[in-house]
């Protein structure tokens, strides 16, 4: 007779919410590809869309407002980038400390072997990594449209500003994810109990956030 034990916990609930996780940013990708409009993502996306166009539309001397605009964006997607950076560092630095037992405190109810914590450990390191390159691609692709948008010649098409902003936007939400992800895995560190239950709240967050039904707006050529 197999007897029950703790460390099972961490075998069953923690793939099953990363399960959860993974299971409904796939249902929402697939919504994303197949019916944008029915995703805030996809709705946020056609209404940049139509502001690259209108400011296509403006003369180049009367664009600093876009400027501006595409220049927050950067600044802000360079501070969250900063920030995961500095969270890596710590939880790097956290790794490197024998001092600190928090992830094997007797109050956790679940497994507590030392193989198990490094897990903990490099989960989330590699959820803060995955943040800070995403939202330094974010800079990159709107420091880049800044760039074309600005341009004083009036011969760069549209879908080449459209398209760096589409993709800014892109890396955004993937990095926000991950960050999502981040506060999962550390759930984890009180216990694969609090990750599952993390997890589901998040879910149903999620849901309620991403669902769009608002109808895109068909602006004016």
């Amino acid at each position: 007779m197999v007897h029950w034990n703790k460390d099972y916990l961490d075998l069953i609930l923690v793939p099953l919410g990363l399960l959860l996780m993974f299971g409904y940013h796939l249902v929402l990708l697939y919504r994303y590809l197949r019916c944008p409009q029915t995703t805030v993502i996809g709705y946020e996306n056609h209404n940049k869309r139509a502001w690259v166009r209108k400011m296509f539309q403006i003369k180049i001397e009367d664009r600093g407002f876009a400027i501006s605009v595409l220049s927050s964006n950067a600044s802000t997607a360079t501070s969250l980038a900063s920030i995961s950076l500095v969270l890596t560092s710590l939880i790097g630095a956290w790794v490197g400390s024998s001092s600190v037992n928090l992830f094997t405190s007797r109050y956790i109810y679940g497994s507590r072997s030392p193989a198990l914590v490094y897990i903990k450990y490099l989960s989330l390191l590699f959820c803060f990594l995955v943040a800070f390159g995403c939202f330094v691609q974010t800079a990159r692709y709107l420091v880049h449209a800044n760039f074309l948008i600005s341009m004083p010649d009036n011969d760069i098409p549209v879908g080449c500003v459209e398209k760096e902003v589409i993709m800014g936007s892109n890396f955004w939400v993937m990095g926000l994810r991950s960050v999502y992800f981040a506060v999962n895995l550390l759930m984890w560190v009180f216990g694969p109990i609090p990750m599952l239950a993390c997890s589901v709240a998040m879910v149903v967050v999620l849901v309620t956030l991403d669902i769009n039904t608002t109808p895109l707006h068909q602006y004016n050529k």
